[in-house]
Formats: structure tokens, C-alpha cells, sequence
């Protein structure tokens, strides 16, 4: 670890590194990670403050002074110990290496715990933005925003915008903390979370699966919302007052899918399967982004094709499967994107 000291750089000596060479605030900044530190601007603000950085030995015989070193070659016998004094900027303050130490694990403690966003974007009935990042609810699952079902009246139903409707009204326009239990198994980009309501004891999650506006899920091996589902179920609360396919199987196009809800009926199941899977799905509010399951798109891992309004082959694909509010929706769906999908180009006369 190299600290600046009046233009030269100076670093800790051989007795205060590790065996393989490095030193013990080197290895605490390097558990700090890009994403870490975005996720606290205002200890990133800090931590910029910090670039011009002095070091210099504090007197043995004079505790509060400061040893002022010269400008030029390093003087001799100079090291730098936990008792070494950093200047920051144009003025010393009197921080120990122990306190920068403290720092960077307050730092680190700050960015691994819960999220706080006074404005969160919810994208579907299970995904929600905090500060940049999007973490999807763990445990449960719910419609997909383009999803439909059939009501108690027998009448299709936009499902999936209504979950998504539900989880605002759950929120409210209140702060929401999200805690971060790592990468979305489905879409790296995303990670999965337990978020809730400020000053609310129970889980958003949890609160969506009991008004029947999502499924348990179980994760990582484990089941958390199983009893909220069952209540949901027997009460004919949310989804299961009527007819739908899983979330899980709508997403994978499995129109043979078993049939759940309290207004399912054996003698009408074709009807209602043609009304969860229309030919010609209508396109959502502000969901413009097509996507068709093509068995190709399984060479590169993924179930379907998506297509944006700006490309050339947007046109050509006149009854889609699905439709997606954004790229990474339809990526986290496990979506490519079309590879003759390119931008109109005005010809020239």
C-alpha cells in the first residue's frame, strides 16, 4: 500500500505486510467493490476527498506535533506505523491508521446492508428499483407484466398489471429498504432481495403472497411463504378468486400448464387456456418491445427473441408471445435480442 508524502511515495515497511506482501488496508479496500461504493455516494464522497493524502511520522518526543518532513528524496529512517499521522488536503487531520481502518469497514458495512430509496420503481409485480438497482422480490413469484388470467366472471384479465398495480399500493410512496441476499439466479444484472416498507414489520415479499397477487417460491431450497399462500388460496384472495398458469410456466411458454384458482372449470379448459395465450396478445401501456419463443434462441442458452420498435424486423413480427416494458425486462426473461435487429437508415437520393 503506497501513501503520497509531498510528492514522493512512501510504503509500509516490511514489518507491518502480510507474508504474501500486502497490507492490512490494502486488503480491506480491495473487499470494496465498484457497486459497493455507488451504492453510498456520500462515502464515496468522502473517499474522494482522500486522494491527495500526506504522511508523516509523529514526533516520539513531542506527541502533538507533526514531524514535517522535506520536500525531495525520503528522509532516512522515515517508515510509516499505526502511530503515523495522515494530513488530508491542505490542512493535517490527526487520523491514525486505525481510524482509516474503521473506515473502510464502515464503508463496506454501509454498502452490504439494506438499501434506502424515498422513490422506488416497481417493474412488475416482483421486481422493484432501488438507487439504480434492481432487485427481485425472493420467495415469491408473481405475473409477469404482460400476463393475463380470468376473473370470477369468467372475463380475462390483465393480471400481471394489476400486480404490479398492487405492490405501489403496498408502498404507497413510502421509503422501501431492500436487503441485498445476492445475484439474481435468473439475471446477473439483478439481485435478489428482501424488501420492505419503512417502519412496516412485514415483508413486501411476503405481504404480495398474502393477497394472493403471488406464489411462494421457494429459494435456495428453502420455502418462506407457503402458510400466506394457502390462506391466499382458500380464501379466493387475488389471483386464485379466478383462473391463471403459474408465473413460472406462463414465462416459459408452456400453454399446457396446470390450471390454478378457484374458477377453474374442466369442461371449459380449452376456452380458458385460449384466453391466458391469445394469438394476438395486446400490447401493454408503454411495453413496446416484442418477443417470440423460437426454439434457435436455445444455441446462446435463452427461449425467445425479443424485437425493439426502432428495428427492422419490428414490423415483420405481427403476432408476438409476449410483450416487455424494457431490454432488461426481456433479457431477464430469458430473451436475445434479435441479431438482424438494426436501426431504419434513411436512404440517400
Amino acid at each position: 500500500m503506497a501513501l503520497r508524502r509531498n510528492g514522493q511515495i512512501n510504503r509500509f515497511p516490511a514489518e507491518n505486510r502480510n507474508q504474501d506482501g500486502t497490507d492490512e488496508l490494502s486488503i480491506l479496500l480491495s473487499q470494496v467493490s465498484s457497486q459497493d461504493i455507488a451504492a453510498c455516494p456520500d462515502k464515496l464522497r468522502e473517499l474522494e476527498s482522500l486522494r491527495e493524502i500526506t504522511v508523516v511520522r509523529r514526533s516520539e518526543d513531542k506527541p502533538n506535533t507533526l514531524a514535517k518532513g522535506r520536500t525531495g528524496a525520503r528522509p532516512q529512517g522515515l517508515s510509516i506505523h499505526r502511530q503515523d499521522v495522515i494530513g488530508v488536503g491542505t490542512g493535517y487531520i490527526g487520523l491514525r491508521s486505525s481510524i482509516m481502518r474503521w473506515f473502510v469497514l464502515s464503508l463496506t458495512l454501509l454498502a452490504a446492508g439494506p438499501s434506502f430509496a424515498a422513490s422506488p420503481v416497481v417493474r412488475d409485480g416482483s421486481a422493484i428499483d432501488i438507487a439504480g438497482t434492481t432487485y427481485r422480490l425472493d420467495g415469491i413469484d408473481a405475473p409477469a407484466y404482460d400476463q393475463l388470467c380470468i376473473d370470477d366472471h369468467a372475463d380475462s384479465w390483465t393480471c400481471g398489471v394489476e400486480a404490479r398495480d398492487q405492490l405501489n399500493r403496498l408502498i404507497g410512496g413510502r421509503d422501501v429498504r431492500c436487503e441485498d441476499l445476492g445475484p439474481d439466479t435468473a439475471y446477473k444484472n439483478w439481485r435478489l432481495g428482501t424488501c420492505t416498507v419503512k417502519d412496516e414489520a412485514v415483508s413486501l415479499n411476503q405481504l404480495m403472497v398474502r393477497g394472493g397477487f403471488a406464489m411462494n417460491s421457494p429459494s435456495m431450497g428453502k420455502s418462506r411463504f407457503g402458510d400466506d399462500e394457502a390462506d391466499a388460496r382458500n380464501n379466493r384472495r387475488g389471483l386464485w378468486k379466478g383462473c391463471f398458469i403459474a408465473p413460472l410456466e406462463f414465462r416459459a411458454g408452456r400453454r399446457d400448464g396446470a390450471l390454478l384458482g378457484g374458477a377453474c372449470r374442466a369442461d371449459k379448459d380449452r376456452e380458458i387456456r385460449e384466453a391466458l395465450f391469445p394469438p394476438d396478445p395486446a400490447m401493454p401501456s408503454g411495453c413496446g418491445i416484442k418477443g417470440k419463443y423460437a426454439l434457435r434462441a436455445k444455441v446462446t442458452g435463452n427461449i425467445g427473441i425479443y424485437h425493439l420498435q426502432m428495428c427492422a424486423s419490428y414490423p415483420a413480427l405481427t403476432r408476438p408471445d409476449r410483450w416487455f416494458c424494457s431490454e432488461d425486462d426481456a433479457k431477464a426473461a430469458g430473451f436475445r435480442k434479435a441479431y438482424n435487429c438494426r436501426p431504419f437508415t434513411r436512404q440517400r437520393s
